[in-house]
């Protein structure tokens, strides 16, 4: 067949014939708009860095310990990663036949039916992105946490005089973290590429190190008895039921392996979209869900006394994993040197995951508001010459640092933003794999990775995860039920529904249709 040489200019439909990435985006409804210049390396890459299981167990560890102990984290971790498989699973063959940034929300509108297709997407798409916010905030408010906890012990400790940072001090360190990130996000999406990778790079080598030097350093060591079969009850609680109090450790698990998403998000940055998507979720999730364990485990052989490293006035003010790294390393070589520098690895690995979480974040916002379904979209939905988000990019740190501002006023408050990141998240995970298995069940047309007929099964398996946990972490976390303890997750959770609901039946249902084409399909 003779080939005519055309113009470097062609036309639209010439344009999407040659790139079957363009295509599919066109078939979709979609102008590609973003550079596409990821491979699937780099989509898997962002993934990881987000779910960075070395920075979700480390801050979320002190959960663990007092709700069930060993026990709870090693071994629920098991059972965290079988019913998180399921949710994977779902998304990815659900990606695939989708690959769009809109990702969830489109998700739902495409799955929902058609009369449903509106209102199935808008409460999706604003407890995704609420649940992304939550998310950064409470990722990067972690990183000032640590960072002003490796300042603590570098100038001597709680108790030897060590400098304690006062809230408004972390809400600044904070502030300016977000501020990186924000400068880091508007760069050119081969700069994040790298970024991606590097934080993939530091997860998996920061983690194989840390694995190999703590049981070396460690002079005294749980037995292995200990860290798989021993149970912690914390009476400070005032919950005794084992059942219960496992329930509510498994928060840890859960929360560590989350924000896979992010590779539905940059599928229109993606080459290959339809199958690199998939494999990013799926390699992201499993790879994760090992290297967390074996992190979890090692941590975990550290542990003692676990009284003495929740006890809010040792040196670490309470913070068990940095207090269990500087013992160690204080009793091998007379200094915590070496605990602050492991510290350290865990604080670059989650400020690299901060960044990621930007880069979703960003990415969810800008095909938000190509719908219309932010407030002000006009402004959100723009991007630079270098073809990034860049309005929507300080969006993001902008909410992310409202967000924070709730650390002035309550403690425990903020403490819901882990939480509402996992619940929040997992809710926009679980409503389109709910339409893919009810209204969508006969009409899904897969993508090149399915399930075949097991799909509907785990898609099912997956349902019921969601429903769980959400009532789960809803839980009081102490009783008698007070100011000081009280669970704010149900009221953020439930917020998120009315709000999203409310506004929907008072204005939304009168303007918004659900994802809008931008080309003649």
């Amino acid at each position: 067949m003779a080939v005519s040489h055309r113009s470097l200019e062609l036309p639209a439909a010439d344009t999407a014939a040659a790139d079957p990435d363009r295509a599919r985006l066109h078939q979709l409804g979609y102008k590609q708009e973003l550079k596409r210049g990821l491979s699937v390396l780099s989509n898997f890459a962002l993934s990881f860095s987000i779910i960075s299981v070395m920075m979700g167990v480390t801050i979320t560890y002190n959960t663990g310990l007092r709700y069930g102990g060993p026990v709870s984290m090693t071994l629920g971790w098991f059972a965290v990663t079988l019913f998180n498989g399921c949710v994977a699973l779902s998304m990815a063959e659900i990606c695939s036949a989708y690959p769009t940034s809109g990702g969830l929300y489109y998700w739902s509108a495409k799955l929902a039916g058609k009369d449903w297709a509106p209102l199935a997407s808008w409460v999706t798409g604003w407890f995704n992105i609420v649940g992304q916010w939550a998310a950064t905030t409470s990722i990067d408010f972690s990183l000032a946490q640590l960072v002003q906890v490796i300042v603590l012990l570098g100038t001597g400790g709680l108790n030897g005089g060590g400098y304690m940072a006062s809230k408004y001090v972390v809400l600044a360190i904070y502030g300016a973290i977000l501020v990186i990130h924000g400068l880091i996000n508007s760069l050119p999406i081969q700069y994040m590429a790298w970024f991606g990778q590097l934080g993939a790079f530091w997860n998996a080598a920061g983690i194989l190190v840390l694995v190999i030097l703590i049981p070396a350093v460690a002079k005294e060591r749980a037995s292995a008895r200990f860290i798989f079969t021993h149970f912690n009850v914390d009476d400070a609680t005032g919950i005794q039921d084992r059942a219960y109090i496992l329930a509510v450790g498994l928060l840890m698990s859960q929360y560590s392996v989350i924000g896979y998403d992010a590779s539905a998000h940059m599928t229109e940055e993606t080459k290959n979209a339809d199958w690199s998507g998939p494999m990013g979720i799926l390699t992201s999730v499993a790879l994760s869900s090992v290297f967390g364990w074996i992190y979890l485990v090692a941590l975990t052989s550290l542990v003692t006394d676990i009284p003495s490293l929740l006890d809010p006035g040792n040196d670490a003010g309470g913070y068990a994993v940095a207090q269990a790294l500087y013992t160690a390393f204080h009793r091998r070589f007379g200094t915590g040197v070496g605990g602050l520098v492991c510290l350290g690895i865990v604080a670059i690995a989650t400020f690299l995951c901060g960044c990621a979480c930007i880069t979703s974040n960003s990415r969810m916002g800008y095909a938000f508001s190509r719908d219309r379904a932010m407030p002000f979209s006009h402004v959100w939905y723009r991007v630079n010459k270098q073809e990034v988000p860049f309005n929507v990019v300080w969006l993001s740190v902008a909410v992310a640092f409202v967000m924070a501002l709730t650390s002035l006023g309550s403690q425990v408050a903020f403490q819901a933003m882990v939480s509402i990141a996992t619940v929040g998240q997992y809710v926009a995970y679980a409503l389109p794999i709910v339409f893919r298995v009810t209204t969508a069940r006969r009409s899904f047309v897969p993508g090149p990775f399915h399930l075949g007929k097991y799909g509907v099964l785990v898609g099912w398996v997956a349902v019921a995860w969601v429903a769980l946990v959400t009532v789960l972490f809803s839980l009081p976390v102490a009783y008698p039920v007070a100011e000081d303890n009280f669970n704010y997750t149900a009221v953020l959770v439930g917020g998120v529904l009315l709000l999203s609901v409310g506004t929907w039946v008072l204005h939304a249902r009168f303007w918004f249709q659900g994802p809008i084409t931008n080309v003649d399909v």
